[in-house]
């Protein structure tokens, strides 16, 4: 299921995008038990997917006459991020300039930051990169992961298990901040700098995540483009190492990290600027796309 957060005259609430992407199931309509937010919907495990798979047949309306917020307007706590977790951005990123996270190119374990909650956004809506006054704008697109049951001391045999499905982040980023700092918090939590969506594909409709390809386009043109196979620390990885110290709950993301291709990559520099629009596309997830303001 691609499920979605939107909102019409009779408030926010969580629905369905059919498989042509056109139409929204109201599952809550006239389901007073059904959870009506995203967060209330993963807490409610596999009794509220069920819910949900119940409800599909009920009202339909135009995608279009709704307004689509990201999945988690206002996550609960932070969004856990990767740092340098595909082998030819952590070379590209080495060789920057920008880099002062570390000696060496390629990492020895994670490197884990956050973005506030207040960085996200939705699809469609404007990157704010006019509050970067250092002008350094950059775009990473990342496959998201959204906990379902959560849990400390989680073990890499048992990380998929406890996935409840996918999202994209652009992982928008002040680069001259995150070097300034010389760490990431900073340079990647200005507000709005966390476009999210636009929807989520339950984990049992991605059986093999690795298959997975990430594109990103500026303006139209291929900047990102590679497997998530490629990923350095993979998914059972992250989250046995994030819940080795830190309780993970259900509804936390784990933006995986981007690949090659950033505008700090290019010489010189392809930073954003006001007009661009930045599309990440990952089937099937679909395409997040943000114009720049």
């Amino acid at each position: 299921m691609h499920l979605i957060t939107f909102s019409d005259h009779a408030g926010a609430r969580i629905g369905v995008l059919t498989s042509d992407g056109r139409e929204v199931i109201d599952v809550t309509a006239g389901r007073s038990g059904m959870p009506r937010t995203m967060i209330d919907l993963v807490r409610a495990g596999a009794a509220g997917l069920a819910e949900v798979k119940s409800a599909l047949g009920a009202q339909r309306v135009p995608l279009a006459s709704v307004k689509l917020h990201a999945p988690f307007p206002r996550p609960t706590k932070n969004i856990f991020c990767v740092g340098k977790n595909y082998h030819e951005h952590a070379k590209e990123f080495h060789g920057s300039g920008f880099d002062a996270s570390a000696k060496d190119a390629i990492p020895e374990a994670p490197i884990l930051f956050t973005k506030a909650p207040t960085t996200v956004i939705a699809n469609s809506e404007p990157i704010p990169a006019h509050l970067d006054y250092t002008h350094s704008v950059d775009y990473e697109g990342e496959l998201t992961v959204v906990i379902g049951k959560g849990g400390r001391g989680i073990r890499k045999s048992e990380a998929y298990a406890r996935v409840f499905g996918y999202t994209i982040i652009n992982d928008v980023t002040s680069r001259t901040l995150q070097r300034q700092h010389a760490q990431w918090f900073l340079g990647k939590s200005i507000d709005g700098f966390c476009p999210m969506g636009p929807a989520i594909v339950t984990a049992d409709e991605i059986p093999d995540v690795a298959r997975l390809r990430l594109v990103t386009r500026v303006n139209g043109e291929v900047r990102q483009d590679a497997s998530v196979g490629d990923l350095i620390f993979d998914i059972p990885t992250l989250i046995e190492t994030i819940s080795r110290t830190t309780t993970l709950e259900p509804g936390d993301l784990i933006a995986t990290g981007t690949c090659a291709g950033v505008g700090i990559g290019f010489k010189p520099p392809k930073f954003l600027k006001a007009g661009d629009r930045v599309a990440v596309t990952i089937e099937p997830i679909g395409t997040l796309e943000n114009p720049v303001a």
